[in-house]
């Protein structure tokens, strides 16, 4: 599989440390509010990464932690008179609601950064021993972004850039208390009333980018294979993990880096200000969590996405198509009676170009042309087709679409009740008696007992209004 990999700005062959183990860490949410539209990209995009690489054969292991101290969660614990961890536990797991919803999988390890306070303090600690980072005056420490050489290699950005960037936030930043404007925070001394930890350098709290440093180091190992997230997270937030890893660590921290691009709504910016801000459960209240899925599927991972109400729309019309196709398989396989085989070798045609596509840096538009193509082949052939191309088909469909994470809220075919059947056997005497009144008068009355029922080559097929 190629992936491109941020840190060196081309396609490479992703190769894991382990053969057949794969490392992952993907930043999670800060827990202080619904997540919107845009978190659920990099919750969809690696989670189908991950898919892949397990129906590939592979083990992987997936980290995806829950920052559950910061500003925001502070602040809007306050503001709500509760704590900072009432509001963390509460949006946690509204998250948690929104994840499974979307059809993402649990991680391996959902790490909390407040259960992992001892190996902040203890990377922390090393930072500064070595001379990496230094304790300001006021009990803050800092990270000594120029005792790392390397630092700015994942944004490509260097010191002098970084410094002059900085200039502008130097009046609203205590860099007094800092050696260079461009040093951050790796922990902060508590003010009034926050929350704090004991530590060698006095009450305080962790700084964000330590957190994930940290829950990789402890749950992964000092190197791992993939590092991911969103292309915000790339500068600063990456960029810090790295320098404060390495330097801690003496090794290299990420062996790849995938980023995917940014959401727009409607062609602008999300943001509260525009009144174009939208949580995932605002969307799937409207219109279920699964084209929300499907919609961020719909471009490459790296490129900017736009949402609006119409492509909403039509990746719902989209999976309809798939649900139709797959039930229909159902109903084919059940009533079966051809001899074509034809729509074997469509199938293995079909994951080939599935699985072409998904080795191409996880270009999921071309495996949805994959599968669509596949829809079209099964809808011409299966009349004639027997009964173990159409279970092959099946499988092949489910397959697929499972990588994807697609057609998860599929239903098995209800009971038909005796009385419908009845109806059904009695409509069909009546056209071949060709009584089409008395066979119009049992559909309508089908159709007030909330079934319907579509005349096929194979006979009547039934379906729940």
């Amino acid at each position: 599989m190629q992936i491109f990999n941020t840190m060196t700005r081309q396609k490479e062959e992703f190769v894991p440390q382990k053969e057949g183990e794969y490392r992952i860490y993907v930043c999670g949410p800060t827990v202080y509010n619904y997540i919107h539209i845009g978190n659920a990209r990099p919750m969809i995009v690696f989670d189908t990464l991950r898919r892949y690489l397990e129906y590939c054969g592979n083990k992987v292991y997936y980290v995806s932690n829950i920052t559950d101290i910061d500003d925001k969660l502070i602040k809007k614990g306050q503001e709500e008179g509760t704590s900072m961890q009432e509001v963390a536990r509460k949006f946690e797991a509204e998250y948690i609601r929104d994840s499974d919803g979307l059809n993402v999988k649990a991680p391996t390890v959902r790490p909390r950064a407040t259960e992992h306070i001892g190996e902040i303090i203890h990377i922390v600690k090393d930072l500064v021993d070595s001379g990496h980072a230094y304790v300001a005056r006021n009990g803050d420490v800092y990270f000594r972004v120029k005792s790392d050489p390397g630092y700015g290699k994942l944004s490509h950005l260097n010191l002098d850039d970084l410094e002059s960037g900085n200039r502008e936030l130097r009046s609203r930043m205590d860099d007094d208390l800092k050696e260079d404007p461009a040093d951050f925070a790796v922990w902060k001394a508590a003010k009034p009333g926050e929350p704090y930890w004991e530590s060698p350098w006095g009450h305080g709290r962790p700084g964000w980018h330590i957190e994930c440093s940290a829950m990789a180091r402890k749950h992964l190992g000092k190197t791992i294979d993939l590092h991911a997230g969103g292309q915000d997270l790339i500068f600063p937030h990456h960029e810090n993990e790295i320098a404060q890893s390495e330097c801690a660590n003496g090794c290299t921290f990420s062996r790849y880096w995938m980023h995917n691009g940014f959401l727009n709504i409607n062609n602008e910016k999300m943001s509260k200000s525009a009144n174009n801000f939208f949580t995932v459960r605002e969307i799937a209240d409207k219109y279920g969590y699964e084209p929300i899925r499907y919609f961020m599927l719909t471009a490459g991972y790296r490129m900017p996405l736009n949402y609006t109400v119409e492509l909403i729309e039509s990746c719902k019309n989209s999976l309809e198509r798939m649900y139709t196709c797959r039930d229909n398989l159902d109903f084919a396989i059940e009533h079966a009676h051809g001899t074509d085989t034809a729509l074997v070798e469509k199938c293995e045609d079909a994951r080939k170009k599935f699985k072409a596509a998904m080795d191409d840096d996880l270009n999921t538009p071309d495996a949805l042309a994959a599968i669509f193509d596949l829809v079209k082949d099964i809808n011409t052939l299966s009349d004639a087709s027997d009964k173990a191309t159409l279970e092959t088909a099946a499988k092949t469909f489910d397959e697929l679409t499972g990588v994807l994470g697609l057609l998860y809220n599929r239903k098995k075919t209800d009971s038909i009740p005796a009385e419908v059947t009845a109806l059904v056997e009695e409509r069909a005497a009546a056209k071949k008696a060709k009584d089409w009144g008395r066979a119009d008068a049992i559909r309508a009355q089908l159709t007030e007992m909330g079934w319907s029922v579509t005349d096929t080559a194979q006979g009547p097929k039934l379906a729940k209004l």
